[in-house]
């Protein structure tokens, strides 16, 4: 996957967690907040159709609280979809609202709108409940990836996608290649000449059909997944039939026994260990790489201060940020003077000491990881999010904070 295509997945990753996580704390008195999911296909008058037979039936409801505040709701979606056209956007969306507690018996009504989540919504759904339904997009996010499949023997082929955790068959082959057995008539020799040219035909077909639909993809793609049984697969492999830009994303060859769509299920299962290893692993070079500058070199900056500083003049290159960084910054204004203090998202906006002695005043407060990333897409500086489910990851967290760059130049020039 291209830099500027990663971080733009790693920020949609980021931004829908922040608001799922949102959602997964708010809670209703009753069965009445409501969840609707639309797939990219589904017309949107169909959807405000459904809508209005929601409406109608609400009225059933027995308690006139929950009545209320599911008609309530169901009015607040109908209205925000005015705003789309005949379809949804890419991939479809989810629409929440309901009227969720706020303390002290109160309630409250709030509606979100998630379009175009990392993965195609696959049928309409409509949830009403105590809690807004987020687990299919929790799971979305869990299984994002795009790799191409290619299964192959001297017999046939298939290639296809794994997406999340969906296979996609997409294009098959069969081949001419005759059996070991030759015919009546032809020699040894010209029958094994033969069949060295239709078998290396039909590795050209089938790099054809993975050429085509991969390589426009190259860019999006986290890797390629090879199978087929022995020698086959290496053959293919070593003979460089792919597009070479295919060839540098092939993450593993692995022995499938069947080659027809099935078998792609079957390379998925077979190449389990190195999928769940990928994301990690290029987690853990952004790591390796921080800590060999921290120790070794002077190419390293870490904590929100220091690293917001270096971001401001423009000299980080690649920003690491943790995925459990849970954080606000409020900026304060000190007789002319901003001053920065982090705390968590929980907490009440705390009292602040000026430097200079002045008195501070709240100029704005917002999620930590928004205001470093503002900075650094001004600054043209990459942003990684990196996971804690590895040591190094961890250390992020516990030991710098959850904020760490790797600077463009030595701070000694």
């Amino acid at each position: 996957m291209s830099n500027q295509g990663a971080e733009q997945s790693d920020k949609q990753k980021y931004e829908f967690k922040k608001v799922i996580e949102e959602l997964k704390e708010f809670e209703g008195s009753g069965t009445q907040l409501v969840s609707i999911y639309v797939p990219e296909d589904r017309q949107i008058s169909s959807v405000a159709q459904h809508v209005t037979q929601e409406h109608s039936e609400a009225s059933n409801i027995k308690s006139k609280q929950t009545r209320t505040a599911v008609q309530d709701a169901l009015t607040s979606i109908k209205d925000r979809l005015k705003y789309y056209d005949t379809y949804p956007p890419e991939n479809g969306m989810v629409l929440f609202s309901g009227a969720i507690d706020s303390g002290g018996g109160r309630t409250e009504m709030i509606t979100r709108t998630l379009e175009s989540p990392p993965q195609p919504i696959e049928s309409f759904r409509y949830h009403c409940d105590s809690d807004f339904l987020t687990e299919p997009l929790e799971h979305m996010l869990e299984d994002q990836g795009l790799f191409g499949l290619i299964v192959l023997d001297r017999r046939e082929a298939n290639v296809g996608w794994l997406r999340g955790k969906r296979v996609e068959a997409v294009k098959s082959a069969s081949s001419l290649v005759p059996g070991k057995q030759r015919k009546g008539g032809q020699s040894a020799q010209r029958f094994a000449r033969l069949r060295l040219e239709a078998i290396d035909n039909f590795y050209q077909e089938v790099a054809g059909m993975a050429n085509d639909l991969m390589v426009k993809k190259r860019h999006e793609m986290d890797g390629i997944l090879v199978g087929g049984p022995s020698p086959t697969k290496d053959e293919f492999l070593d003979g460089d039939y792919l597009h070479h830009e295919l060839g540098d994303l092939v993450l593993g060859k692995f022995d499938v026994s069947y080659t027809d769509e099935s078998g792609l299920n079957d390379l998925v299962d077979a190449a389990g260990d190195v999928l769940a290893d990928h994301e990690v692993m290029k987690d853990k070079r952004e790591m390796e790489e921080f800590f060999e500058e921290l120790h070794d070199g002077e190419r390293a900056t870490y904590g929100f201060q220091q690293t917001r500083r270096n971001l401001m003049m423009g000299s980080v290159d690649r920003l690491l940020i943790s995925e459990d960084l849970r954080q606000d910054v409020v900026v304060y204004d000190c007789n002319g003077t901003e001053e920065f203090e982090t705390v968590s998202r929980r907490a009440e906006t705390p009292d602040h000491e000026c430097e200079n002695g002045a008195g501070a005043e709240v100029q704005e407060r917002e999620d930590a990881i928004d205001h470093l990333i503002g900075i650094a897409e001004q600054r043209g500086t990459e942003t990684k999010f990196i996971s804690t489910d590895f040591e190094k990851g961890e250390q992020l967290m516990t030991a710098f904070g959850g904020v760490a760059g790797i600077l463009r130049y030595s701070t000694g020039v």
